[in-house]
């Protein structure tokens, strides 16, 4: 392991919540080894105001840094100093890049980060069917663009970890930006995800919080700059008028980022944020998906239309069943993509059916990808998955 390395990494744990200090440092002396070999004078000169911390630069914390590096390194970790190979280039342009970055991932950090154009598909942990269906349906998209570009979130609850399962299941590659150390996954219920993204090739888990750092509302908030930072452009699928998602998407445009939200009804709060950016112009309106791939520069490889669900579910079951049973089975279709988040109960009143001949057929629905089905029985249409 380099010297440098070592002292950058050791750098970020002194400084990472204060990078621009820290960087500030790093362009005084030139470099991290320069500033651990620095005479104390030089370090208290060039520290101003914070010159009574000058004592933190010395052995004990280059020392703490290596045995860090070389405990993380047996799981399969490495840091990534800002002046390394495989750093992430546009998070170079941000004002305030970290130092470093913790990666864990089955690829090198050059390959994730410098084979494919990055993009942040964010949003609200209490994400609709709405936000559901379209976050699907944009990722599988982004999936069939010409880029097949990298999928990064936040490894949250809702919108962030159904766009990387989503990526996963396209055949994306996908980063999880953590709010926690490297060492750790919050929420826990996500670690099989988690661990699967770390052995996937092009995917990987990113920090630039040290070992043991627990999951604080703080971190989160900064953990959204390198979110944003990494990313050419950011996605906000549903976003109340704050929140996370709101922060990052305005990150992003202080970026000089590109920024599209997806719209939805005025009296939904989960979509204020999104309207509101759509309003004041920081972020494009998302609509037609093919328009969206273009703004993007990813080509248009011919999203269909929605008339090919009815068509995809006739062609499913028309050798399987009589006529009459596959009329049902596309009225049933058709009806819960048309009212989003029907439950089996409605939809039996809706086409005034018993309920077992409507709870048999979502159940063939929802096995064969067509609609999913959630634990209040409130269906919607898996038009992005499929079509």
């Amino acid at each position: 392991m380099d010297k440098e390395t070592i002292c950058l990494c050791a750098l970020n744990r002194i400084y990472g919540f204060e990078p621009k200090t820290g960087l500030h440092l790093l362009d005084t002396f030139g470099s991290a080894s320069a500033l651990f070999e620095a005479e104390a004078r030089d370090l208290r000169a060039a520290m101003g105001p914070y010159a009574d911390r000058s004592g933190q630069f010395g052995a004990d914390a280059f020392d703490a840094a290596a045995m860090e590096l070389e405990t993380l390194a047996q799981s399969g970790c490495v840091f990534i100093g800002i002046r390394s190979p495989g750093y992430p280039e546009l998070l170079l342009e941000c004002g305030d890049p970290p130092i470093g970055l913790y990666f864990k991932g089955f690829s090198s950090p050059e390959t994730v980060f410098g084979s494919r154009p990055a993009i942040a598909v964010i949003g609200t942990r209490d994400i609709s069917s709405y936000g559901r269906e379209w976050c699907a349906r944009i990722v599988d998209a982004l999936a069939r663009s010409t880029a097949k570009p990298l999928i990064v979130s936040g490894l949250a609850l809702g919108t962030d970890i159904l766009a990387q399962v989503s990526a996963l299941e396209a055949g994306l590659p996908t980063v999880s930006v953590m709010a926690t150390g490297i060492d750790a996954i919050y929420p826990a219920r996500h670690k099989d995800i988690a661990i699967q993204i770390a052995e996937t090739e092009g995917c990987a888990l990113v920090t630039d919080y040290p070992p043991q750092t627990e999951p604080l509302r703080y971190n989160f908030l900064r953990r959204n700059r390198i979110i944003a930072g990494i990313c050419r452009a950011t996605v906000l699928i549903e976003s109340k008028i704050k929140g996370g998602g709101m922060m990052t998407a305005r990150l992003a445009a202080s970026y000089d980022r590109d920024v599209f939200a997806l719209p939805g009804r005025i009296d939904d709060p989960k979509s204020q944020g999104c309207n509101l950016l759509i309003r004041e112009n920081i972020a494009q309106q998302i609509g037609d998906l093919g328009e969206f791939l273009d703004k993007l520069g990813f080509g248009n490889p011919g999203i269909r239309t929605k008339a090919d669900f009815r068509a995809a579910v006739e062609n499913q079951y028309r050798e399987q069943f009589p006529d009459e049973s596959l009329r049902e089975i596309v009225a049933v279709a058709m009806a819960v993509k048309r009212h989003r988040g029907l439950t089996l109960d409605d939809l039996s009143a809706m086409l005034k059916w018993p309920y077992g001949k409507v709870a048999r057929y979502t159940g063939l629905l929802e096995c064969d990808g067509f609609i999913s089905v959630d634990l209040l029985q409130k269906c919607c249409a898996n038009v992005g998955k499929t079509y």
